[in-house]
């Protein structure tokens, strides 16, 4: 039984999205066009803002910051899944699937708080006008970005290192398409109680928490918006996060589902395809949605557009 665990400790075998050999390849090239896009996407959405003077403001500047969590996200997860889908190989270190869960736990409890940050953001523009500048200043927005990818960062690390103090002699077959939580609490020969309690508190703590905020901030904001007796001007104000309220829809209920239901209803097969919302899909729609309904971005796109049509 040692020699067995020393083993499943030097490697993990990734599942992956689905055993049947014929849709290896229609996965690799729909995930393959789907890692495109959100790479062009969100890279396009960071030098936009980056380039327009009128888009710096704390609005876009958090944007940014989605922009490249998402990035990095997809990133984490992505190549590894396209690698595993074209190979016979599955395998994955024992060192690479503690870095996959950490920056995957890390990122993915940043772009909670962000997102919820742009909420408040968008309640202070609508609800608070007055007092906007003053509150969301420049040095409270860094102070805010720092702090909370800090914060997650540094919280990741005792989920990771717990995770990985586990025995794993059970299998080294991770009934999944990287390397998280749950299926992973289900190759251990130990109770995994402990672990799961935490990930409960962490994720009430992170998740639930933001999403409480986002729910208050979008509850005053209707609130105020109904008020308006215009209906150009409801439509207006509703126009500024309608944009977020769909991401957040998106984001929230497919992490809540994930890490926040009872140990009994895991289902590998209902955790792949949500996981897949919130690690490819997600992160692919956050620009779209973002670019198609926001008249600002798409001004300064037309603009780099016709700039370049010039200079040429």
């Amino acid at each position: 039984m040692e020699d067995l665990n020393q083993t499943f400790a030097r490697n993990f075998i990734l599942i992956g999205l689905s055993p049947l050999s014929h849709l290896q390849a229609t996965y690799f090239i729909i995930f393959l066009l789907m890692y495109i896009v959100t790479l062009a996407g969100n890279i396009l959405i960071i030098v936009v803002v980056r380039s327009d003077v009128r888009l710096q403001t704390p609005m876009y500047f958090f944007l940014s910051n989605l922009s490249f969590i998402d990035l990095c996200f997809s990133t984490t997860i992505v190549p590894k899944l396209l690698l595993n889908t074209i190979t016979e190989d599955k395998s994955i270190s024992f060192l690479g699937c503690a870095a996959q869960m950490y920056f995957h736990l890390a990122l993915g409890g940043t772009e909670c708080i962000i997102l919820a940050i742009m909420a408040y953001d968008r309640y202070l523009a609508i609800c608070n006008p007055l007092r906007y500048n003053s509150i969301m200043n420049k040095t409270i927005c860094i102070q805010l970005a720092v702090g909370t990818w800090f914060a997650n960062f540094l919280n990741s690390v005792s989920h990771a290192f717990f995770t990985f103090q586990l025995p794993y002699c059970k299998s080294n077959h991770v009934n999944h398409y990287f390397c998280e939580m749950p299926p992973l609490f289900r190759l251990s020969c130990r109770d995994t109680l402990m672990n799961e309690i935490a990930v409960y508190v962490s994720g009430g703590l992170v998740g639930l928490c933001s999403f409480l905020l986002t729910l208050l901030s979008y509850i005053q904001i209707i609130s105020t918006i109904l008020k308006i007796r215009s209906t150009e001007g409801r439509h207006k104000a509703f126009s500024t996060c309608a944009s977020h309220l769909a991401v957040v829809s998106l984001y929230y209920g497919a992490i809540v589902f994930m890490y926040l239901r009872p140990r009994y209803s895991y289902s590998p097969e209902k955790d792949r395809a949500v996981s897949i919302l919130y690690t490819v899909v997600t992160p692919m729609l956050n620009p779209i949605i973002y670019s198609i309904r926001n008249k600002e971005v798409k001004g300064t796109l037309k603009n780099l557009g016709k700039s370049r049509v010039d200079n040429n």
